[in-house]
């Protein structure tokens, strides 16, 4: 396996690219970032200083990670999404003056194994993208998702439970839902869902 990284690409020379992974026209990987192996940078997308990516991950078009964001295995980002890193942005200072690096303290999205965020949607740092859960397109993220979960809107609330094939559960009573497409069978307490190990 060998990483892929396009002319027209902008590669820091001590950033991480794992084995088999590749990166796009036009995309940044900014210094100290770290990819796994197999992941994909795809064109226009920015990859912020000490970004760190599991194995797998893929980045669409267009997409914005900005530090400290840390994505582990197989998290999907969708073409144009944004993950923030300020609670309160401010270009100047209250006197005027140009705020620099260090003057703020930078706040990260986290996106946990297999998760994925829609084309457009914004997570506001800092939030937690739990495991395997989906955001949908053009949705603001401003709270933690729980596992599972299927969040949409402005801002973003629960509409569904998804399993890890990433389609809508069914429910099959008692708390009890069910995976349409592999048979796989989930356990809802209050509101978080497992997967069901009886």
């Amino acid at each position: 396996m060998t990483v892929r990284i396009v002319d027209t690409a902008d590669v820091a020379e001590n950033a991480t690219i794992g084995e088999g992974s590749s990166v796009w026209h036009l995309a940044q990987v900014r210094e100290d970032a770290v990819l796994g192996r197999n992941c994909i940078v795809g064109r226009g997308a920015y990859v912020g200083t000490g970004v760190v990516m599991g194995d797998n991950c893929k980045v669409q078009n267009y997409a914005l990670i900005y530090e400290p964001a840390r994505l582990e295995d197989g998290v999907f980002v969708g073409p144009a999404a944004v993950f923030t890193n300020d609670h309160y942005p401010r270009s100047i200072s209250p006197d005027g003056s140009l705020k620099l690096g260090d003057d703020w303290e930078a706040v990260g999205v986290t996106c946990r194994v297999g998760s994925s965020i829609g084309a457009r949607a914004v997570c506001v740092a800092p939030v937690t993208i739990g495991r395997w859960a989906m955001v949908a397109a053009g949705s603001v993220v401003t709270k933690d998702v729980p596992d599972f979960a299927l969040v949409a809107g402005v801002p973003a609330r629960r509409i569904r439970w998804v399993g890890k094939a990433g389609i809508p559960l069914d429910a099959a009573g008692d708390g009890v839902w069910i995976c349409q497409k592999t048979g796989d069978r989930y356990r809802e307490s209050g509101d978080t869902l497992c997967e069901d190990m009886n």
